[in-house]
């Protein structure tokens, strides 16, 4: 099959997938055209559809290109991003699923709002709602520019923006029509994919070295520059106290950040009882497992096929590393399939997270907020739509100058922000009696400001050749990922304001 050839095959293949989406999209939407049914599907899913769907949710681009990426340059550094998300699942297969069924209607605003004031409790949960999900929105975006040279054989930014905005519209699109139900759908179908492209990739992988662990692991640390050293913390990082806190930090947001990401607390009120929940649960932590295995072999083989110089000098953040691997092992067929599901993966992610945004502009902070709960059903939906255009059209632009940031490094941007702002209010949520209004708002706005302040003053944004400003330094804070810090700022600061509001007289509300 020829370069040309190849091309066509991918927009053949994924331009069916897209026309399906959407005639699935229209087929699964409800036309009750209830704010219940366009925020989570009336709360009817089953606990199979819906632990499809929170895999597909979980399992961005970051999952497919970025993570076995990072695995390849980094080593044994690069872990807690490929392992870290089936550790997280125990966290919220523990600590959040359950009570956070039983808690409010759609949103972290709602949770909140259960026991505190609502206009306050909205605002905060909204706010940082839509922060993550648009740090998360611009990942996916920047990952689908990142595939456009390889894939679809066009070259330079011109094209790699007409690809973020082409996904951009048809984000929009699918949530506008469908809301929920429509984008389950689109989640459960990707997911399918994810798994089934993943598996035949990590399959030829083993192939290559016979079925032999042990080979993969020392060609994979021959071929990576560092030798033994690939297969030891350090690679990255270095070994000074400083790297090993700052890999401490990695470990502990990718860990935490997932029980706080929004689009994944939305969708555990998709399912009807706490029985749901649990098996919906069970079902995505089984999936995630397999695929993080999935990760673990497509990084280290990666790096033993094609060599650590050959995939930095394609993608110096590792984007590509998978891509170039499918081409090495399986032609243009493989290249086509992996594509396609990748460009399938950033679709159904993307669509997910933003009709999250979306409804906490409209259900949180134009309901709850501006209007104060007298807002009628059918002007929210109308409000909602609206926002699905604002959030999809701001992340769009936003990604168009982001275009060269790792996508695992964005990912992590979301996930310590999810960490320190949002779940240490929903723990005291669900945990503590004694948390008040005062304690939300400080430990929401508290853990955001501290997160963002700490990611503008580290060395992922001056300070050295890779950082998103390298001509600059003002690196104050040693950490590339404040989450050590910042995920018990917001924990205390959640003690605090609640302790300070109960001792002025004021009531747990």
């Amino acid at each position: 099959m020829t370069s040309t050839t190849h091309h066509y095959a991918v927009l053949v293949v994924f331009t069916f997938f897209v026309v399906g989406a959407l005639f699935l999209s229209v087929w699964a939407a409800s036309y009750r055209d209830t704010t219940s049914d366009f925020y989570i599907g009336g709360g009817r899913l089953t606990s199979t559809r819906n632990g499809l769907a929170l895999f597909g949710d979980y399992m961005s681009a970051a999952a497919l290109l970025g993570n076995p990426g990072v695995l390849a340059l980094r080593g044994y550094d690069g872990i807690p991003y490929v392992l870290g998300p089936a550790v997280a699942w125990a966290v919220i297969g523990l600590l959040v699923a359950e009570r956070f069924h039983a808690t409010g209607r759609f949103t972290v605003g709602d949770s909140l709002a259960d026991r505190l004031r609502p206009r306050a409790a909205h605002l905060a949960g909204g706010v940082a709602t839509v922060v993550v999900c648009l740090m998360y929105l611009i990942a996916q975006l920047v990952a689908a520019g990142a595939l456009a040279a390889p894939v679809l054989g066009v070259h330079g930014a011109p094209a790699e923006r007409i690809v973020i905005v082409g996904l951009g519209s048809l984000m929009i699109l699918y949530v506008v029509l469908g809301g929920m139900p429509a984008t389950t759908v689109v989640q459960c179908v990707k997911a399918v994919l994810m798994l089934a492209g993943g598996t035949v990739a990590a399959l030829m992988v083993l192939a290559r070295f016979h079925w032999n662990p042990g080979a993969l692991l020392s060609a994979a640390a021959h071929r990576s520059g560092h030798g033994a050293a690939f297969l030891r913390p350090g690679v990255s990082l270095g070994s000074t106290a400083a790297s090993s806190l700052d890999f401490l930090s990695l470990q502990l947001t990718m860990v935490l950040g997932a029980a706080g990401l929004p689009h994944l607390l939305m969708r555990l009120h998709t399912v009807p009882t706490a029985r749901d929940v649990r098996r919906s649960v069970r079902r995505a932590t089984t999936l995630i497992c397999s695929f993080a295995l999935i990760s673990v072999v497509l990084g280290l083989g990666a790096v033993a096929v094609l060599g650590s110089h050959r995939i930095s000098g394609d993608s110096p953040s590792g984007n590509t590393a998978v891509l170039l691997l499918a081409s090495e092992l399986g032609g243009s067929f493989l290249v086509t399939l992996i594509s396609c599901v990748a460009f399938a993966t950033i679709l159904a992610v993307v669509a997910g997270v933003t009709l999250t945004a979306a409804t906490a502009l409209a259900h949180d902070l134009y309901g709850g907020v501006l209007v104060r709960g007298t807002a009628s059903q059918r002007r929210e939906l109308v409000v909602a739509r609206s926002a699905v255009l604002l959030t999809g059209g701001t992340a769009t632009a936003l990604a168009l100058f982001a275009r060269d940031l790792s996508i695992s490094f964005l990912i992590g941007l979301a996930f310590a922000v999810a960490a320190s702002a949002i779940l240490p209010a929903v723990l005291y949520r669900l945990y503590w009696p004694g948390f008040t209004t005062k304690g939300a708002n400080w430990s929401v706005y508290g853990g955001l400001l501290s997160c963002l302040l700490l990611i503008v003053l580290s060395p992922q944004v001056s300070g050295s050749p890779s950082a998103l400003l390298p001509q600059a330094d003002f690196a104050a804070f040693p950490l590339r990922n404040p989450g050590l810090v910042t995920i018990p700022v917001g924990f205390f600061l959640g003690w605090l304001g609640s302790l300070r509001e109960r001792r002025q007289g004021g009531l747990p509300r």
